[in-house]
């Protein structure tokens, strides 16, 4: 997927074998690379190989881990790729048919240790939703209701998108600074099993396509953008190609793959990208945008319901642990899901067949402790540094979960409960 003017020279032996394991474990697992922009030489080698062994690829990883002391790379590099590493042996190890305890593939994946939490926050969201929400029929029939009367229709929310993305852009760039010339492209799709998807292309561009039923509620819409684009997945690719590659030759950044503690991370910093750009007030300030477009909706409303809809969102990780390492019943997750999460039994059902997938199962961490690790490591900042500063690092530095978690701990903050 290397555009032309890609090739960035990759001039550390040990770096170069780990781009080429990680092109070769997406040749094994569809998916598994989110983005590669290097050289496309590499990728020509990979793809005229034949499909490597997957314990091979478990040796190769263990090897070159073992040869990072010796690799002349400072340490911080060293560490990044130790940690990148470990998730890919793991990737390997499980492709290979080990059984390991879905745990301890969450601590070798992302670098973290996850936890079942207390129902009874979700409980207590519920009560506030419903006080948001009065009427005679039941919370889901309610909820439903509201997220019916703030629909985007699928022919208008490619306009809607790109009216929310040019104000975006332009704070993104007065806060955080964007290269020259970068640009997002989005286009509206159907039937996925996502709201929206970044591909990054390198050299500063992207596309992002938007599933049709992403506007089921006005809400969604900043955080849609501010997550895909600006200030996040999209911001992040383009700063860390423009400082980490290009300025400081670091040509590891040249790929991302899932299921790797630069995934958590990345997926941590763009779930608080609203945060960062935006604040408090930011359902107002879309619906101001909206109304331009001819769009209404009661942007205070929105504001408040998604914040208490968020909270209920980590019951997701919930199920991942409760099919995964307590063994529970699909039915009785599912019945969990569509519980606590207000789902229809169809979206409960979906939800649940994505955390079976084998290649997805444990990305809902990604969202759910990425979130709450970044999340705790801005709020931990000197009280005299804005927001915006500190998410900065996020977006320049190439950091790790335990990064995060060891700055936490000097601090003496924890992370909030999952819950």
């Amino acid at each position: 997927m290397s555009m032309p003017g890609n090739d960035f020279p990759v001039d550390e032996p040990v770096v170069r074998e780990y781009l080429l394991l990680g092109l070769r474990l997406g040749k094994l697992i569809d998916g598994f690379v989110d983005c590669w922009f290097g050289d496309p030489r590499l990728s020509a080698q990979v793809d005229a190989e034949p499909p490597a062994d997957p314990d091979e690829l478990v040796r190769q990883a263990a090897r070159l881990r073992a040869e990072l002391p010796d690799s002349g790379l400072p340490d911080s590099r060293q560490r990044y790729l130790s940690a990148q590493l470990t998730a890919l042996e793991c990737a390997g190890n499980r492709l290979s048919g080990k059984d390991i305890p879905f745990l301890d593939e969450i601590r070798q994946y992302f670098d973290v240790d996850i936890a079942l939490g207390d129902p009874g926050h979700y409980a207590d969201a519920h009560e506030a939703i419903a006080e948001l929400l009065p009427g005679s029929g039941g919370l889901n029939e309610r909820l439903d209701a509201y997220y019916e009367r703030n629909r985007i229709p699928p022919a208008r929310l490619q306009q809607a998108v790109q009216a929310v993305s040019d104000e975006l852009r332009v704070l993104t760039r007065q806060l955080f600074g964007l290269p020259a010339g970068e640009r997002v492209e989005y286009e509206v799709v159907h039937g996925k099993p996502w709201n929206a998807f970044n591909r990054y292309l390198g050299g500063f561009r992207s596309k992002v396509a938007l599933n049709d039923e992403a506007g089921r509620a006005i809400a969604a819409l900043p955080i849609l953008v501010t997550h895909e684009s600006y200030p996040g997945h999209h911001t992040d690719h383009c700063l860390k190609e423009a400082g980490l590659v290009r300025e400081h030759g670091h040509t590891e950044q040249l790929i991302s793959l899932v299921n790797t503690p630069q995934c958590l991370i990345s997926e941590g910093t763009a779930e608080l990208a609203h945060v960062a750009v935006l604040g408090r007030g930011w359902g107002e300030w879309t619906a101001n945008i909206l109304a331009a477009e001819r769009i209404s909706g009661d942007g205070e409303l929105v504001e408040r319901v998604r914040t208490l809809v968020q909270r209920l969102l980590p019951a997701r990780q919930d199920a991942a642990i409760m099919l995964h390492d307590r063994g529970a019943d699909v039915d009785d997750v599912t019945d969990y899901l569509e519980r606590w999460l207000l789902l229809p039994r169809d979206r409960a059902e979906h939800m649940v067949s994505f955390l079976t997938d084998p290649l997805w199962r444990a990305y809902t961490v990604t969202y759910i402790e990425g979130a709450r690790l970044v999340g705790a490591w801005m709020d931990a900042g000197p009280a005299n540094q804005p927001v915006a500063e500190r998410y900065r690092s996020l977006l320049r530095k190439p950091l790790l979960p335990s990064d995060l978690q060891r700055d936490l701990d000097a601090t003496g903050v924890a992370p909030a409960s999952p819950h």
